[in-house]
């Protein structure tokens, strides 16, 4: 069989193996169908991270994925905004500790989707690789921190930096440095992120100050480039439950030092809501659903490309509103990203990731 036949076949069972759950890769399946011995392992309030191993790959969690997204200038000073995402979705769950089996056995135990897109002067490009897990195409390590599918790669001597970005696509590529600052970001309860009133949630953390410097080729043209990043790791085995439709997801670097996460999964009557309030000085904040308000105010077409958000008990009263132009990234499973511009109780910049919309 050829290898884009079992690629096929992988993301069929990814995408199709809980049949309460909304169709799609990474964030959307349940848990506890798998056939196998070895259960999912569903993460819960009473985990806690681990480092460096949480920066490399958690078999026996059915869903994960790596993510960066970025907000760079070009040496005239131009706006370019860059993401960068590796999933991973388990067939069948294995240890951590398990030794990986023979890639001459062709195993079927995981498949892996990378995203890349760059946004520049109200155009958007984006491309998508495929690959079948534990043959070598694609996987990830803690340390050496390195995460990869075929030659688009994300490596650096440790979860501490400094790393390297490389992504290839048919008219386009970018190749970046980038330094990372601060100690990893533990979101909701240290770490266990809630995505619903009902408990289910996943293990989350991020990367808030990172620095990027390196080039973005877009056809015959190649811009040097620099800026700052935000870095996520999430990983899962039930995601969305039954009723919830999407999530709007915000990551805000403000001009004042302080940092903002923000999202909420859309459900039937309202919607589930969370974050976090990351100061410039003192410790990070878990912000409850009932300190965040969410609420799309303008834009043509099926995604909304503004928003308001306000934290009040923090004086946060922010207008969020994507650039001109389609941020839509037309892969197996459309959802939209795109650069934010941020005005009201403060300025700056960020990103906005928004799923589940009708296209």
């Amino acid at each position: 069989m050829t290898r884009r036949y079992w690629l096929v076949l992988v993301l069929a069972l990814a995408a199709c193996s809980e049949p309460r759950a909304p169709a799609g890769f990474a964030g959307l399946a349940g848990e506890g169908d798998s056939k196998s011995a070895v259960p999912f392992l569903q993460p819960g309030p009473g985990d806690r991270l681990n480092f460096p191993e949480d920066f490399g790959p958690h078999p026996q969690h059915r869903i994960e994925w790596w993510y960066l997204t970025a907000n760079l200038k070009t040496a005239a000073g131009d706006p370019l905004g860059l993401q960068w995402t590796q999933f991973r979705q388990a067939i069948r769950p294995r240890p951590a500790k398990a030794a990986p089996p023979d890639p001459g056995d062709w195993p079927l135990e995981a498949a892996w989707m990378a995203h890349a897109a760059v946004s520049f002067n109200g155009q958007h490009v984006f491309a998508e690789q495929l690959a079948r897990g534990d043959i070598g195409h694609a996987g990830a390590t803690a340390v050496p921190f390195r995460v990869w599918l075929d030659d688009w790669q994300l490596r650096g001597p440790s979860p501490q930096g400094p790393w390297r970005l490389r992504v290839s696509a048919d008219t386009w590529s970018y190749d970046l440095s980038l330094s990372l600052n601060g100690e990893p970001v533990a979101h909701g309860g240290q770490g266990f992120s809630a995505k619903s009133a009902s408990g289910e949630g996943s293990m989350y953390f991020s990367l808030v100050e990172v620095r990027i410097e390196g080039s973005v080729t877009l056809g015959e043209q190649t811009l040097e480039v620099s800026g700052q990043g935000w870095f996520d790791r999430e990983w899962s085995s039930q995601f969305l439950k039954t009723g919830q439709q999407g999530w709007d997801w915000f990551a805000l670097h403000l001009d004042s030092g302080d940092k903002l996460m923000a999202f909420q999964l859309r459900e039937t009557g309202g919607a589930f809501r969370s974050g976090t309030w990351i100061p410039a000085q003192g410790d990070p904040v878990a912000l409850t659903p009932g300190q965040l308000r969410m609420t799309a105010v303008a834009g043509p077409g099926d995604y909304p490309r503004q928003w308001r958000l306000d934290v009040p008990d923090y004086g946060v009263n922010l207008t969020l509103s994507a650039p001109e132009g389609d941020y839509r990234n037309h892969g197996r499973f459309p959802y939209w990203e795109s650069p934010v511009r941020v005005s009201g109780s403060h300025s700056g910049t960020g990103y906005m990731e928004l799923t589940g919309y009708p296209e």
